[in-house]
């Protein structure tokens, strides 16, 4: 019989307080949980979009390394803004972390409103090869 790794994916810091893993991984396939825009370090979320937005795509990198993939992986991002002013906040991470566009990852933006002060929320779908 042959033993599967763990499905959830725990990242200190990316996990949320329900019982609700960061991502889960099936074989290739790598699915996030909504990732925030905390502090990595301390855990606390800031009040401006600008720096919940940079945090959200530290988190994210981080929650897809815990699942052994990276942004090259990404195939699509789906993010939740609580306001239409916060894609100013998000596409500068977007164009950093993606600036060729030949290579970027489908993206789907929609507002909606969030809870506990959140600006941002933002789901990844990662393959990861090899």
């Amino acid at each position: 019989m042959t033993t599967r790794p763990p499905r959830s994916i725990h990242v200190a810091g990316g996990s949320h307080k329900a019982p609700i893993p960061a991502a889960a991984r099936v074989g290739p396939l790598l699915a996030t949980s909504a990732v925030n825009g905390k502090d990595p370090v301390t855990g606390a979320l800031p009040a401006d979009a600008a720096s919940q937005a940079a945090n959200a795509f530290i988190n994210l990198q981080a929650v897809l390394a815990g699942g052994g993939a990276s942004l090259a992986d990404v195939v699509k991002l789906a993010v939740t803004i609580g306001d239409e002013s916060v894609r100013e906040a998000v596409n500068p991470h977007w164009l950093a972390l993606f600036p060729d566009p030949a290579d970027r990852p489908a993206r789907h933006i929609t507002v909606q409103a969030l809870q506990h002060g959140m600006w941002l929320q933002i789901e990844a779908l990662a393959y990861v090869q090899g």
